[in-house]
């Protein structure tokens, strides 16, 4: 298997990419556009354990949009192949000193880069 093959990591870093300054902007069209649209895929945040699109997506439009700035440290992206990959964050927000972590698995679908599972938690 190939790992990191540089177009399908720049590929993903797009996807990471345009995850991110949706998230940071509250498109919530985008964020959900983010997520493959199923009933398998699964969001296990700070506070919440979402299964399926229709509540990640109902999740999303319910959160407030105020406070989701954030700064991203020791970001790794890795492809397996040409249509798996993992993209593993740290964050933190501004004037909080918790650190959170964010680890997606994304999955190249017919309609294109599709995040299939995340997690979100916090370091303590």
């Amino acid at each position: 298997m190939d790992i990191n093959m540089p177009d399908v990591v720049a590929e993903v870093t797009a996807a990471f990419q345009r995850y991110e300054a949706a998230l940071v902007g509250n498109d919530v069209a985008a964020l959900d556009e983010s997520f493959w649209n199923s009933p398998h895929t699964l969001r296990y945040g700070a506070t919440e354990n979402l299964y399926g699109h229709a509540a990640i997506a109902a999740f999303r439009a319910a959160r407030p949009s105020q406070g989701l700035e954030r700064t991203l440290a020791r970001t790794v992206i890795t492809t397996y192949g040409r249509d798996f990959a993992t993209a593993n964050t740290e964050f933190q927000r501004p004037g909080n000193p918790r650190i959170g972590r964010q680890s997606q698995s994304w999955a190249r679908m017919p309609e294109g880069w599709r995040v299939v599972a995340a997690h979100v938690s916090f370091l303590e």
